[in-house]
């Protein structure tokens, strides 16, 4: 077994590969928010608004809304957007 003594610069030079597979592979798996569907009664709940209001802002196309047989969805994710974008 031999000693190798190396600069820092050496050193970097040497970890540039090792850094640039750990960040490929960093963003090879980073978890993925899953998507969160919420029913009108969450909704409605989560947005402090009566079931009358959360059907307005359906027609008026402020949430849009997914149909699953007869029962009525919500992403999470675009309410969020949504509220965000109505401040500004």
């Amino acid at each position: 077994m031999s000693i190798t003594i190396a600069t820092p610069e050496q050193l970097q030079e040497l970890l540039k590969p090792i850094e640039y597979e750990l960040q490929e592979l960093k963003e090879k798996f980073t978890l993925k928010e899953p998507e969160d569907w919420l029913t009108r009664e969450q909704t409605a709940t989560l947005l402090q608004i009566a079931y009358p209001t959360l059907h307005e802002w359906c027609n008026k196309g402020i949430l849009k809304h997914y149909k699953i047989g007869n029962r009525t969805y919500f992403s999470r994710k675009e309410i969020n957007e949504v509220l965000y974008n109505s401040n500004k």
